[in-house]
């Protein structure tokens, strides 16, 4: 039984896609930021070329295997069971807890929104903080600095999809997670592709092009290193790095989990909004 009307989850998407359109373009020194960061590769030490190249293998295991940024369930299963009942909902009285399955089928979207707000707010304090003391050591650190963000980016996302009611421990659940990070950084033409692709995720037929696009893994974790642009390039410099360090992974959290939020919570809504026509 869903928790919400036909006219209120409509109005739900409706805001969802709003922020779809939002997406068609990047902004204008994001664009011109990528030229500068691509040459840094000429002149990038070694040791931090192959600490990407430990991330866009760490990538590759998360999801074959889970890799090491499976977070706790059983923590944010519990947190959205306190929402639940702390909303005055009487249908969370009848459960004395709540499973990830009943997660997904009861819970109404708003308890959900806000488990997964608390969740990003908790994260972004946190990649704040990590940002700033990795940051101040410059360039030296910097190598620490992109497996760091990576998995806190990852970790949100996973925390967002069991506010939702799906389980990252599964294999096309972590496609999908890997696709909300790729989203968040990046461009127009990317981001266009990437909504086409997640549009029907799911079905027998989406699964397939979707795991086509995930074969290069080099190619993948390529173009998400290429757009850390600018946002790494004054992290480069020490001390100063401190400051840039704080802004820009806080920056980078937030757009990860504003993507997560939106890609999952529209998953959620047209999965109901079908449960609805069925029963009609």
């Amino acid at each position: 039984m869903n928790k919400e009307s036909w006219d209120e989850l409509q109005h739900m998407l409706v805001e969802i896609r709003s922020w779809e359109k939002e997406q068609k373009d990047i902004w204008f020194w994001e664009k011109l930021g990528r030229l500068p960061f691509m040459l840094l590769d000429k002149v990038t030490p070694r040791v931090i070329q192959n600490k990407i190249n430990e991330v866009v293998n760490e990538l590759g295991s998360y999801v074959q295997t889970g890799g090491r940024y499976l977070i706790s369930e059983p923590r944010t299963v519990k947190l959205v069971e306190q929402l639940w009942r702390e909303s005055g909902d009487p249908e969370a009285a009848r459960y004395d807890s709540v499973t990830l399955g009943q997660i997904g089928e009861h819970v109404p979207i708003s308890v959900m929104m806000a488990a997964a707000d608390q969740l990003s707010d908790q994260g972004t304090r946190l990649a704040t903080v990590q940002g700033a003391s990795i940051g101040i050591g410059g360039i030296f650190t910097l190598a620490a600095d992109i497996p760091a963000i990576l998995g806190l980016c990852l970790k949100i996302i996973q925390e967002i999809a069991l506010c939702h009611g799906y389980d990252p421990s599964i294999h096309e659940e972590r496609i999908f997670a890997v696709k909300c990070l790729q989203f968040s950084s990046s461009d127009i033409v990317g981001k266009k592709a990437i909504l086409e692709e997640l549009s029907h995720y799911g079905r027998p037929e989406s699964q397939v092009a979707v795991m086509s696009q995930l074969q290069g893994w080099r190619e993948v974790m390529a173009a998400y290193r290429d757009n850390f642009g600018w946002k790494k390039l004054f992290q480069l410099i020490p001390v100063a790095g401190l400051a840039f360090g704080a802004f820009i992974n806080r920056g980078m959290l937030r757009d990860t989990a504003e993507a997560a939020h939106m890609l999952y919570r529209k998953r959620r809504i047209l999965e109901r909004l079908g449960g609805l026509a069925e029963e009609a």
